[in-house]
């Protein structure tokens, strides 16, 4: 059985929704949220409390944008997680919850999280 585009869709909005109920970013440990899609990737460092994102990277930006061919494979996501780790650490945060945003913890959002690891930042 193949399942429609909406039926996809909403099974990732499922998915993200049962992994929000058991995280929640705090000053002490912000959530590190990541989002795919196709040709980019993105993460940012929120503190929920106050609804603040505190710290943002993403293929697109100035600091990975030259670095890969595209946006979306897995070395652009490595470099985004090397720069969301070092704008961590300039932000004086050490520690941080990692939300997969519903996706699968394979591929790219594996390699974003095994480089923000390498940068410094523990989850």
């Amino acid at each position: 059985m193949t399942l429609s585009v909406k039926q996809k869709v909403q099974a990732k909005e499922r998915r993200h929704q049962r992994v929000r109920r058991k995280i929640m970013g705090t000053p002490e440990r912000p959530r590190l949220s990541v989002y795919r899609s196709l040709n980019q990737i993105y993460a940012q460092i929120i503190d929920d409390l106050s609804g603040k994102t505190l710290v943002a990277a993403s293929s697109l930006g100035k600091g990975t944008k030259g670095k890969t061919k595209t946006g979306g494979n897995i070395e652009a996501a490595k470099a985004v997680g090397a720069e969301i780790a070092a704008l961590a650490k300039q932000a004086n945060i050490g520690k941080v919850v990692f939300d997969r945003g519903g996706s699968i913890y394979h591929g790219r959002i594996k390699a974003l999280a095994e480089a923000a690891r390498e940068g410094g930042l523990i989850f």
